[in-house]
């Protein structure tokens, strides 16, 4: 049980006790951040950054860590988030090893890892810890809050459990629900982490850590995050060479695809923690915006109030489909917000925010100069 906190990063103390949606509560938990730019005497300027499920706070390089982040080609000075004009808040979600309390952190209880004895967690769990960042902070209103894939999801729970500490939102590739088939790919990856031996119902460690299921969770997932078209156009049916082939293995890699997914789930493995990975999966699951109203999560997005909003969607991305980004866009200008909806051709997928920034960068700074 191990967590993993990047250089730099800040904490802030939740309050104690920390209700969580489905019952339960934290004690002495927190949560983890970083900072880019100067908050203004005014305190209007600030832009809160919330993530998907696996990435920390470090979103690009600052005064506390100068290694590159996450989205080091978005946020930064002279950038598409322009931390000359904005003070940039990215805060790592709660349930996660990255800082912020989770299942690898220890219980204040026992002293030792909560496991699975952490309380069910919610998508909401994680915009109550975010808002509290952002108000411990001195920000009572921010000026735009930013999520993407499962930071879409957090982003519109933020708003809708805290009314009014938006004034505008950019939400890319997230969404108001989880659907079917992302369910389904979601729960192959936990079946994956629980099926290995070593997983051992949580008890795992650093000596038997369920290696095998994390492999395999992460190549479901990484197959999600690209297209069919990138595929095809990044590897085609390319074998390996004889030296990188395993010939005692009848049915070991045979083709740069494979490779690329096994070296990729190599690098994630033993950079997350197994339980976290479970629960911030099954959060995903179970939400949908509708709750937070007891209707539809089209009822749950006409609730929501914001000066101004954007919802980015790619026309390969399968995880997330493009139609989840339009009904953001939809439900919020039914309940009379100025809601834009930008669907682009990137052929990278889900994951295209991450690394198309030719196309995601002028839909980000446009959106955040006109405020």
């Amino acid at each position: 049980m191990t967590e993993f906190i990047p250089p730099g990063t800040r904490f802030i103390d939740l309050p104690s006790p920390f209700p969580m949606k489905r019952g339960g509560e934290l004690r002495g938990a927190r949560a983890a951040y970083e900072t880019w730019g100067e908050l203004n005497a005014a305190r209007d300027n600030a832009v809160l950054i919330v993530t998907g499920l696996s990435p920390d706070a470090h979103a690009a390089a600052n005064a506390g860590n100068a290694e590159p982040g996450w989205w080091e080609a978005m946020l930064g000075p002279g950038k598409p988030i322009d931390s000359n004009r904005w003070y940039v808040i990215c805060v790592n979600s709660l349930g996660s090893c990255k800082g912020s309390t989770g299942p690898a952190s220890a219980n204040p209880a026992t002293g030792e890892p909560y496991r699975l004895a952490f309380p069910e967690l919610s998508i909401e769990d994680g915009a109550d810890a975010a808002a509290h960042v952002v108000r411990a902070l001195g920000v009572q209103r921010l000026a735009c809050v930013i999520g993407n894939s499962m930071g879409g999801m957090t982003a519109l729970a933020l708003l809708a459990r805290h009314p009014g500490i938006a004034r505008s939102h950019i939400n890319i590739s997230g969404a108001a629900r989880a659907l079917p088939f992302s369910i389904a790919i979601r729960s192959l990856q936990r079946e994956a982490i629980r099926l290995d031996p070593k997983w051992n119902d949580g008890e795992y460690d650093e000596a038997n850590y369920p290696e095998s299921g994390m492999r395999m969770a992460r190549k479901l997932g990484v197959i999600t995050y690209r297209s069919a078209l990138e595929w095809d156009g990044r590897f085609g049916r390319v074998r390996l060479d004889s030296d990188r082939r395993d010939d005692e293995d009848p049915f070991g890699l045979e083709f740069e695809v494979e490779s690329y997914l096994e070296g990729h789930a190599r690098r994630f493995v033993r950079r997350f923690d197994p339980n976290c990975y479970l629960y911030l999966s099954r959060s995903m699951d179970w939400f949908d915006l509708g709750e937070s109203c007891g209707g539809s999560a089209d009822d749950g997005l006409a609730r929501i109030r914001v000066d101004k909003a954007l919802a980015i969607g790619v026309h390969t991305d399968i995880l997330f489909p493009v139609q989840q980004q339009q009904q953001i866009a939809d439900g919020l200008r039914a309940g009379g917000n100025d809601a834009a909806f930008l669907a682009l051709e990137s052929p990278q997928g889900h994951d295209a925010f991450l690394v198309d920034i030719a196309r995601f960068g002028p839909a980000v700074s446009g959106f955040l100069a006109a405020l």
